[in-house]
């Protein structure tokens, strides 16, 4: 019903409509914390994903970086992209799992566990989204200081199986917002992790979804590097990042927790008056009590003034009517007056 419609009714029945505008209020207030949730979260993967796009670098710097990476990567004795992608390569079951793990594994599994846990868990969403915004600013940092172009682009022996064989990624993120020499870290383990995270820390007493967050970021690792787009340093780094975001977020929830407690505390501990205040609230109260006392003792004192004033009349009336009693004193002589002398010489 319209707020205009409200004053034609009747004030008998305008009381019934407080409850269920009471319940809209209650029932909008989490639907708008939802929506502004959604529109800060959306606002932060627009700005990544912008700032990303226009920071790419050159090719030959890109293709510089990498070549140190797999030069580091085959000193620590770890450089096996190849030989991990030719476990795959055989088999194209394999190869499309591999790819459809590394497209729907990522963004829409990110937004389907926003939206249950700001819906469910509100504690946990403000966690993810402020690791996965803080990771994402580092990130961004990397991405621009040292650009790093990925093994598909890297002339490295690796193919490109996800645009070989799917083009779903490339509209989930289309290539003018997406910067190409952006492997160094690998942000799809990265968040692919710090989701797994929350789902395992939320979910308790579910142990499939405990192992969905588990099996996550384990399966998004092997499928950025057997697809070609990451290394294992790459992993490595998105991993270290995540985690530093994760505990700067939790440590930034700690803060605000103990904040919380602090108002909570002030709000239920007694107020305690300035001397100024003390004294006005003593001498108002001193007042009330010499107010108070002046209306007690009019209030005693009045049934004996009634009683007096009832007998001066009762006596009045009977000395109008039979005389003055016996036992009534004379009345004095009236003193002559000064003038009274000189008329009588």
């Amino acid at each position: 019903m319209s707020p205009l419609a409200l004053l034609f009714i009747p004030p008998s029945r305008a009381r019934v409509w407080r409850v269920p505008r009471q319940r809209e209020l209650a029932v909008a207030a989490p639907v708008r914390r939802l929506l502004t949730e959604i529109a800060l979260f959306a606002l932060g993967v627009f700005v990544y994903f912008g700032v990303r796009g226009l920071t790419e670098s050159s090719l030959e710097t890109a293709q510089r970086h990498a070549r140190a990476i797999v030069g580091l990567e085959r000193d620590l004795g770890i450089f096996a992209e190849q030989s991990a992608q030719r476990l795959i390569a055989g088999h194209s079951e394999l190869v499309t799992l591999a790819n459809w793990v590394y497209i729907w594994g990522h963004w829409p599994v990110i937004i389907t566990t926003a939206l249950w846990l700001a819906v469910r868990h509100p504690d946990g969403y403000r966690f993810l989204r402020n690791a996965m915004l803080i990771s994402g600013l580092i990130g961004i940092v990397v991405f621009v200081s040292y650009p790093v172009a990925p093994p598909r682009l890297a002339d490295v022996g690796l193919l490109d199986t996800v645009t070989m064989h799917s083009d779903a990624y490339r509209v989930l993120q289309p290539p003018a917002l997406v910067n190409q020499y952006a492997a160094m870290p690998s942000l799809h383990v990265g968040w692919d992790l710090l989701v797994g995270l929350t789902i395992f820390r939320m979910a308790r007493g579910r142990p499939v979804l405990r192992a969905v967050g588990v099996a996550m970021p384990v399966l998004m690792g092997i499928a950025v590097v057997v697809t070609g787009n990451h290394y294992f340093l790459d992993v490595v780094a998105g991993v270290a990042i995540a985690l530093t975001g994760a505990w700067i977020s939790y440590r930034f929830a700690g803060v605000r927790a103990v904040r919380a407690a602090l108002r909570r505390r002030r709000a239920l501990r007694p107020q305690v008056p300035s001397p100024e205040a003390a004294e006005l609230v003593a001498l108002g109260l001193a007042r009330q009590d010499d107010r108070a006392v002046t209306v007690d003792a009019g209030r005693r004192l009045a049934p004996a003034a009634a009683t007096a004033a009832a007998t001066a009349a009762a006596t009045a009336t009977a000395a109008g009517a039979d005389g003055p009693p016996a036992d009534a004193p004379a009345a004095l002589p009236r003193p002559r007056r000064a003038l009274d002398g000189c008329s009588a010489r």
